[in-house]
């Protein structure tokens, strides 16, 4: 094995501090090869290691009811659902590469995600995202918004998995670095899934899928840095994917774990072949030998280092039981799928890696891998001098509009409140025909368990601009709106996963925000009793404007799967007939902080996180998701973006319903209609349900009151018309189209 000695530059490139090189050094007992210096470099680096992020990731809770599988040790989160059926769900980044080259940065991204499912022994069966973009006055927002969501299409319709659910919001601080939030989940019979451990002195090692190329090779090491002016240069670090390869892998994948011949498979994501021998190996403590000559490859002149990083897509290791090779081989061969044997399993904590059976490297993997020899740091942080200049906002400084039909175009106008149509129609929602908000929408997406009474609910949920404001009060927010749009749904949280979006983490004002965006997960996870399951952080992420560089939005998006126990209780969040009453529940305030509509309609950008009481909420969630399961409301839609007003228009669209409401004379009527205080839930009731209605929340001591009712299509609000449904929904609908 070549012992050349590495320059302090290369070593520099490739992103090793001094203190790690050292390290490496004792852990190796000689200096570091090359080819092994690579293997530390994306091992290390921060998308594979968590190295400045796992401390505060401990911290999450990680225990509940429901979990199989906690944080860390499994591809992705797994919870029981009863009648012998588990959930595996994660969500992940593919921000830098969807930056570059967004096509292919997002198809990538959802075929990354769908393999850490299906590699569990799972059937994915519902596809979210949660999408960022610039301000899509510019052509650059234009470029991100139609590639992502393109390569987000083309690759779910093909590979067979409905979009249900998903969140786009618009801001300038992601102008140059958009964010790609992918998350699967899938369902799988509880005792027949699959561990990403390599086990078995002796089995075989198998490579499965797509030939290996020079495509994403340092992946991660560029996941791991910032974005600049240059970085258009790192487009060789962007995979490209065959979803039609993926759908032969998932078939082929689930056949496999019927022959009860898998010991083990991993999916090869980021770092490739290095990341998926190491982790397997560390997790099973155990070490393998691998001959990387006997790889397929789809060019020539590859180097060893560069197989042993490739992230070429649709790739997966498989180990083998003894004995079981030519069923497993069969089923690979009945799916046309290339194969190779590439190693065995040892008894040694060690991975050595031969070409041409010549030894090329050496390197124990619990020293490689998270929760073993990979370097854990506590970075810096302090408070941003900003956080402090926000709560200075004063309601009485803003002057009330005196003309409401304006701000109520504006907003329904507005990219983060408008329809998403021209977004999710070019997503197949019906594959699989489990969906079951397509024609009943609902706040969350609801997908149909077959066979069983039960249905599965889930969503994506973040307002970063609260978490900028506040992150530790807005992450609290994100997490209970997550369980909000669950419970308006019908269902109850079971769990979370999460995708931690955030700045450099050198920063010690972005840390800052990091540091308290996790205390704040925690406490409302803690009091939810919803365990968080494991997730992906992505720092780096920041946006150069007018020449100056900012990190984007703190933005710890929460994907959460909840459990509908009766699937006859699916509850929606449509106005059901003309003359049904509307009520508020939860705590009225005179606060427009944050909203939508201070941002767009004052532009004051500075302003404190909105209300928000975390034991409120609680009692205003179980109060609402025992009115649905008593079946004494007919519609149920939370309060978020735009306020009180936008979530009755939304309420109403489906089918052209108007309303007729009464404001609250105690507070300001902006706020009322267009602030984002939490906690609160827009109610409808049947008329001949209205007392017990009332009776039931005037026992319950929650804060409840009557707005109106729902109209033909008018809308009125204190006694003025505001016009007639269609003509908001014409332009609600083609805002978006409209720009683009």
């Amino acid at each position: 094995m070549s012992e050349k000695v590495v320059s302090p530059e290369v070593i520099k490139s490739l992103g090793i501090l001094p203190e790690e090189y050292k390290k490496i050094q004792e852990i190796l007992g000689r200096d570091p090869n090359f080819t092994e210096l690579s293997i530390f470099s994306v091992m290390w680096s921060e998308h594979a290691s968590y190295k400045n992020s796992i401390k505060w990731l401990k911290t999450l809770p990680k225990k509940g009811p429901h979990v199989l599988a906690e944080a860390g040790e499994e591809n992705a989160g797994l919870i029981d659902l009863g009648d012998g059926l588990a959930c595996a769900f994660k969500i992940e980044s593919h921000n830098h590469p969807s930056a570059i080259e967004p096509y292919q940065g997002a198809a990538t991204g959802v075929g990354g995600i769908n393999r850490d499912i299906f590699t569990m022994g799972a059937r994915p069966i519902a596809q979210l995202n949660s999408l960022r973009f610039g301000n899509l006055q510019h052509e650059r927002s234009k470029w991100h918004l139609k590639g992502v969501v393109k390569g987000i299409g083309d690759y779910g319709n093909a590979f067979g998995v409905p979009v249900v659910g998903g969140e786009i919001y618009f801001d300038d601080c992601y102008l140059t670095n958009p964010l790609v939030n992918a998350m699967s989940v899938g369902i799988v019979d509880k005792n027949k899934t699959i561990s990403a451990t390599a086990s078995g002195i002796g089995n075989p090692v198998y490579i499965v899928g797509s030939s290996t190329g020079k495509d994403g090779i340092h992946g991660a090491t560029f996941a791991s840095a910032d974005l600049n002016e240059n970085s258009s240069d790192d487009i060789p670090s962007v995979q490209v994917g065959d979803p039609f390869m993926e759908k032969l892998l998932m078939e082929a994948s689930l056949e496999m774990s019927d022959t009860q011949g898998i010991a083990g498979m991993q999916d090869m994501g980021a770092a490739g072949i290095i990341c998926s021998t190491s982790e397997m190996s560390a997790r099973g403590k155990v070490g393998m030998k691998v001959w990387l000559d006997k790889v397929p490859l789809r060019q020539q002149n590859i180097d060893a280092w560069e197989i042993l990083l490739s992230e070429s897509q649709e790739r997966m290791l498989v180990v083998v039981k003894k004995g079981y090779e030519k069923a497993i081989e069969t089923v690979l061969e009945k799916w046309d799928l290339h194969y190779a044997i590439i190693g065995e399993v040892i008894d040694e904590d060690k991975l050595y890696f031969y070409m041409n059976d010549k030894l090329v490297a050496e390197v124990p993997a619990d020293a490689l891998v998270l929760g073993g020899g990979a370097p854990v740091y506590e970075r810096e942080y302090k408070e941003p001098a900003y956080y402090q200049e926000y709560k200075k906002f004063d309601i009485a400084n803003v002057p009330e509009p005196s003309d409401l039909s304006e701000v109520i175009s504006l907003l329904v106008n507005s990219h983060n409140i408008a329809s998403k149509r021209w977004i999710y129609e070019q997503y197949d929602s019906m594959v699989g025909t489990r969906n079951m908000s397509t024609n009943f929408p609902s706040d969350a997406g609801v997908v149909n368990l077959k066979g069983t009474n039960k249905a599965l609910v889930m969503t994506v949920d973040c307002n970063s601009r609260y978490v900028h404001a506040d992150p530790f009060i807005g992450t609290e927010i994100a997490v209970c709106e997550a369980a909000r749009n669950i419970i308006c749904s019908g269902g109850e949280p079971a769990g979370v996963t999460n995708c931690l979006n955030f700045g450099n983490p050198y920063s010690p004002e972005v840390y800052w925000q990091f540091v308290h965006a996790i205390k704040g997960m925690t406490k409302a996870c803690e009091k939810l009793q919803v365990p968080v399951t494991g997730g992906n952080v992505s720092f780096y992420n920041q946006t150069a404007i007018n020449g100056k560089v900012e990190p984007v939005f703190p933005t710890p998006t929460i994907g959460m799967v909840g459990i509908l126990q009766d699937k006859t209780k699916q509850m929606s969040l449509a106005f059901r007939e003309k003359g049904d009453m509307l009520y508020l529940i939860g705590p009225i305030a005179n606060d427009i902080a944050s909203s939508e509509y201070l941002v767009k309609y004052h532009k004051i950008t500075s302003s404190p996180a909105p209300k928000f009481d975390l034991e409120t909420e609680i009692k205003v969630q179980e109060k609402v998701l025992g009115l649905i399961k008593d079946r004494l409301i007919v519609s149920a839609h939370d309060i978020s973006e735009g306020g009180l007003f936008i979530s009755m228009l939304e309420s109403g669209l489906p089918a052209n319903l108007g309303f007729d409401i009464t404001t609250c004379a105690e507070v300001r009527t902006d706020a009322f209609l267009f602030g984002e205080s939490q906690s609160r839930i827009l109610v409808s009731v049947m008329p001949c349900q209205d007392a017990k209605f009332v009776d039931v929340m005037t026992a319950s001591g929650l804060p409840f009151m009557a707005l109106g009712h729902v109209t033909k299509g008018e809308i009125r609000i204190d006694d003025i018309s505001y016009g007639h449904i269609g003509d908001l929904k014409q332009e609600y609908n083609t805002a978006i189209e409209k720009m683009l």
